[in-house]
């Protein structure tokens, strides 16, 4: 099993090395140390070193193997790829739209039935397979990032850690604000007497910064758009309900979440930089249909 990518040379990356043009394309330096020894490296068919200068047109080739990486392979059951709603997908990564209620992955050997099961079952006629870049909770829904390969996990999990892959949101949130946007900074951590649940400024907690918008409002809640620029476990959950707006339906954090169907929480948008390339795509999720409804979600 082996992994071939032939890649140009842009005029961004004219007379740079391939040790630059590695580094530019954020491949940890551990997989770039072993392209180097392992010789896997050519720039027009012949040999190169990451010494060798590159020219604007110039093809390089990059032959990955499993050595190379932590997990090479993908062991996910396939499952029914009935549930599968593709919104974009290339030769190295997808996204797909997880209904609200689906795991992201399984949490067990021989488990079944998350969204990376059923993408299992959805790639394996083309020979591919999943890999977990980020995951969503199992009741929130909406646009999910996948690999297809190994090569590219690291490198999606340093674009979004950069920010150069961001996510937004659409939450239903009890309550109005007195602002129409700002943003969360408080600290998350692990609580301090429920090992279910995370919360604000506790011992160990970590930096998390959240912005939010008001889209619009009924007479007791509010539709907000929220973009997450840290990713800390539940930390929209938790910032929401730190800031006294609980996500309607939350079974954690909002005390009135039995009136709702389902946590009112959609992963509305990606805004996706593609591995080795310098372009971008904004990926959307259909807001589904409950999230419309102004009036049963004022029953909640």
């Amino acid at each position: 099993m082996q992994w071939t990518y032939q890649l140009t040379i842009p005029t961004t990356l004219n007379q740079q090395t391939v040790r630059d043009c590695l580094k530019q394309w954020l491949l940890p330096k551990r997989i770039q140390g072993q392209l180097r020894q392992g010789r896997r490296l050519w720039v027009n068919q012949l040999p190169a070193s990451v010494a060798t200068l590159v020219h604007t047109g110039d093809q390089l080739t990059l032959q990955f193997v499993p050595t190379d990486f932590r997990t090479p392979t993908s062991n996910y059951l396939p499952d029914s790829a009935a549930t599968v709603a593709i919104l974009y997908q290339d030769q190295d990564l997808l996204v797909v739209n997880k209904p609200a209620g689906v795991k992201s992955h399984p949490n067990q050997p021989g488990e079944v039935g998350s969204i990376l099961n059923h993408l299992a079952a959805y790639l394996a006629p083309a020979g591919q397979a999943p890999y977990m870049v980020h995951r969503l909770d199992q009741m929130t829904s909406g646009a999910m990032l996948v690999a297809l390969n190994p090569v590219v996990v690291p490198i999606l999990d340093r674009l979004i850690s950069t920010k150069q892959i961001r996510r937004s949101y659409y939450a239903w949130v009890r309550g109005h604000f007195e602002a129409t946007q700002g943003q969360f900074t408080a600290a998350i951590g692990r609580h301090p007497t429920d090992k279910r649940k995370r919360w604000i400024d506790v011992p160990g907690a970590q930096s998390a910064i959240t912005d939010y918008q008001v889209i619009r409002t009924t007479p007791h809640q509010s539709l907000v758009k929220l973009t997450l620029q840290t990713g800390r476990t539940h930390q929209l959950r938790v910032h929401l309900a730190a800031s006294g707006h609980p996500i309607i339906g939350d079974p954690l954090y909002d005390n009135a979440a039995s009136t709702a169907p389902r946590l009112m929480l959609h992963a509305i948008q990606l805004h996706l930089q593609r591995p080795f390339s310098t372009d971008t795509i904004d990926v959307q999720a259909p807001l589904p249909a409950l999230f419309s409804d102004d009036s049963q979600i004022e029953s909640f």
